[in-house]
Parts: structure tokens; sequence; C-alpha cells
């Protein structure tokens, strides 16, 4: 069958992922937004159990009675749950149980799947979920990399890990026309919910960039005093630069006059050639404004997508994350998935080097707070 095929491949990808790992690895949680790699791994798992074999396979036992506490994570229409923050706090399950977990989970799917043979709707709550771990499969490497990287032993994920990749790119301006352009999801396939609604805009002239910005570029800002010019940000960017000390991009630091980045290969050399990344909102608006230049809309982007090349870094936009035009959100805790989160936030659209392949699509919308950057995010200009 071909759901339960793809059900195999990205649930084996997760576990295929954690290899490199010591058990020591699996409980770091060194700060409320990243999650343990024990954690989600489990929590993938809770996602099937709780949204599917609990509903719709008679007889189902869930493995363990406390495991929907432990693993929910912000479905309030499921219950309680281990806090946010507090999920590194767990030494049990252990490691081991987890994965038991895990195995039981699948072998009750595979027998769900090849009994029940799901119709659309089931079959669309797997597919939900197989996107729903596809997305963990991001945040594994995204929060494994922040818990890395404040260790002074600046330990290597692998030695070939997502390293910041060159932009060979000669730099250049795309120029659109004005028009009504449609936005939004249009197919057969799968996509989020807030990706519906599919609607008309329209845009005026516009210009971006057909590259992204890179380390050097940013270092110019840096050099020419950009973290100390309170004219180039938002009151509320230049008031959480001054309160966290922020004088740098995340996983940067300057040793004896040399820079330096935290990646997954481990600390190297800045190289100035390479994209940069791991960048919040304040500061992509901070560096526009001192090109004198701005962050696209995310329609202006999606419009202009088919004319560049994406997917290396997740690309704040200028758009706050808001619904669609005739936005429905859905009875239960599937409803929880997106729509509740649609209030001071903005959307960054691309995909990343560490976001599953075949899981990122123009129409994408990811979303964050503006002072987040713990994601392989970037920076594209417009004018």
């Amino acid at each position: 069958m071909k759901i339960f095929q793809q059900y195999l491949e990205v649930r084996k990808q997760s576990e295929q992922m954690c290899a490199p790992l010591v058990t020591e690895d699996y409980l770091l949680q060194p700060a409320f937004f990243t999650s343990p790699p024990k954690w989600n791994l489990g929590h993938t798992s809770w996602f099937f159990e709780e949204m599917i074999l609990t509903k719709f396979s008679k007889d189902y036992k869930p493995f363990h009675p406390k495991y929907s506490f432990i693993f929910n994570s912000y479905y309030n229409t499921v219950g309680e749950r281990v806090g946010r923050d507090q999920r590194g706090d767990l030494s049990r399950p252990t490691v081991e149980e987890v994965y038991q977990y895990r195995k039981y989970v699948d072998e009750h799917m595979e027998e769900f799947i090849k009994k029940k043979k799901p119709g659309d709707d089931i079959h669309a709550l797997i597919v939900l979920g197989l996107n729903h771990e596809q997305q963990h499969q991001e945040l594994f490497f995204t929060d494994l990399k922040f818990a890395f990287s404040i260790n002074p032993l600046f330990p290597a994920y692998a030695i070939n890990a997502f390293c910041e990749s060159k932009e060979t790119q000669a730099p250049a301006m795309i120029r659109m026309d004005e028009g009504v352009f449609e936005t939004g999801y249009n197919g057969d396939g799968f996509c989020f919910d807030n990706e519906l609604g599919r609607h008309k805009v329209y845009l005026h002239p516009f210009e971006i960039s057909n590259k992204l910005v890179t380390n050097g570029e940013f270092l110019d800002f840096i050099e020419s005093g950009g973290y100390n010019r309170h004219d180039l940000w938002h009151d509320e960017g230049w008031a959480w630069i001054k309160d966290n000390q922020i004088e740098k991009p995340l996983y940067w630091q300057k040793e004896q006059g040399k820079w330096y980045q935290y990646t997954l290969a481990g600390l190297r050399k800045l190289n100035p050639d390479d994209i940069l990344t791991h960048i919040t909102y304040y500061e992509a608006f901070a560096f526009a404004q001192w090109k004198n230049l701005r962050l696209p809309t995310e329609f202006e982007w999606e419009a202009a997508s088919d004319k560049f090349n994406w997917g290396l870094r997740w690309e704040w936009t200028e758009s706050a994350y808001l619904p669609y035009p005739g936005y429905n959100k859905a009875e239960g805790a599937v409803g929880e998935y997106n729509g509740k989160f649609m209030v001071n936030q903005k959307v960054l659209r691309g995909g990343s080097v560490v976001t599953p392949k075949g899981h990122a699509r123009k129409t994408y919308r990811n979303f964050f707070h503006p002072q987040m950057a713990w994601q392989f995010n970037g920076i594209r200009l417009a004018k």
C-alpha cells in the first residue's frame, strides 16, 4: 500500500537521524522553544496514537496511560500536558522505552491500515501525521544545533552536516510588473489548512533579489555599526537587542579579531561567501533598512518564486501571519494545528537545508515570532 510505504519511510527517517546521537544527547533542552530528541520521537508517535488509533481502531489499548500527558504538545482539546519548558526534565521514559513505544504504534498502524483500508478522512489524517513528523524532523536539527551550540566543546553532529553553503549567483534584481496574482494552494496534493483560501491579490510593481544575503554582506552591516543605529530598527526590535545585548547573529562569535560560526559540523571560521542563516526578523528588517531596501511580502515572494531558486533558507517576509479569506478552522484537536497561532507572528517562505525532501512548496506558510533565530532562516531583499 502506498500510504503505508510512505508511513514507514517517514518513520524510519526520524530514527535514522538519531543514529549519531549518544544517550545523553536525547534529553537536551536548553531553552523553552526547543525540545529533546527523545520527546520528539515520542510526540510524533503520540500523534498517530491519539489522532488515529484511539479514535478509529477498535479495541486499541494505548501503550502507556501517562504518555498522552507526557507527549501532548499544545492540544488543549486532548487535555493536560507537561509544560513545554519541562520536556527535558523527564529522565523517564527511557530512550529505549520511547523506541519501544514507536514500534508499538507502528505495528498497530500497519494492522490498522491493512485491515481498515482508510477512507478519505482517515487517509488525510495519516498524511497530516506524516507531514507533522517531517516538521519535527526539521526541528530535530534546529533544536539539536541550539543545544550543542551552548556546549563549550562545540560538538559536531556529523563532519559534513548542513554546513552553510556558498552563494555563487551574481546579484541582480528581478522586476515584477503590477497586476493581480493568485496566491494560496491550488492542487490535489497535501497542504496545510493555512495555505487554503486561494485568492487574488493586487501587487504594485516591485523588484526582488535573485539571491539571499551572505555572511559577508551582514558582516558589513555589523562593522558599519548597524547594531548601534536606532534609526534602522523597529522600536520593539531595538528594545530586544538592548535588553538581550545582541550584537551579532546567533552562532557567531569573535575571538582574537576573527569571526567564527557554530555549525552542526562544529565550530568553523566564518566564510563571508556563505549564505546568512539563523537571523531574526528584527535583524532582517534592520539590515534591509541599512541597504535602503525592504523585505518582500509573502504575496510578492510567492508571485516571483518561479523566477529564483528557493529552499536553502526560510525567508522572512514583511507579512503578518493571518488567515486567508474563507479560512475555516477544523473541529477538535486538528483545528489547533495552525489557526490558534495567527497572532503576533511573521510569515516565512521557502524551506531550508534541513527541510525534508518533498516537504516544502511555494505556498507553504511557516511562521515564527520576530525574535526567533534558531531555524535555518535568512534574508531576501526587495524594493
